[in-house]
């Protein structure tokens, strides 16, 4: 009896896995501000999502922003978490879930070697969504990417 319902168990794990994995829970949106960058300038990326309806984002057990290395553009860091981007935590029937609702700016500049063309940035946001009228959480990853290109301008930062 146990190894019947753990069996069953299993292939809805797998099943719910592998939808998931077919259809992005979290659709990512993303743009970089301004698109045409010198070397030595400040810009922004810029992230909206979109989420199915019914599906909530939950703060735990995390969301995490990572960006790929980019010898182009220099970030603070590489890996952001909600609490360091200041998402809203919001709860509704005893539930808690992130609003996502407005983008979410990342800063960067330009790195002074820099070479002149296009580029891209890639990354992941890794999150877990739940759906409570399913009974159903799922931890998954949305990859995203934006294009945007260098000039051979180099910026000075005004003192």
């Amino acid at each position: 009896m146990r190894r019947t319902i753990f069996v069953i168990v299993m292939i809805f794990a797998v099943s719910l896995s592998l939808t998931a994995k077919e259809i992005d829970l979290l659709k990512v949106e993303v743009s970089i501000n301004p698109k045409r960058l010198s070397r030595g300038e400040e810009g922004k990326l810029i992230l909206k999502f979109t989420v199915e309806e019914g599906i909530n984002i939950s703060p735990h057990p995390f969301f995490t922003i990572e960006l790929n290395p980019s010898e182009e553009l220099v970030f603070p860091k590489n890996f952001f978490s909600a609490s360091d981007m200041d998402i809203e935590i919001l709860k509704k029937d005893g539930e808690e879930y992130l609003n996502i609702n407005d983008p979410i700016e990342i800063p960067f500049t330009v790195n002074l070697e820099a070479e002149r063309g296009n580029h891209i940035i890639e990354g992941k946001v890794k999150y877990f969504a739940c759906c409570k009228k399913e009974s159903w959480c799922l931890k998954n990853i949305s990859k995203f990417s934006a294009s945007f290109y260098t000039r051979n301008r180099t910026v000075r930062k005004k003192k």
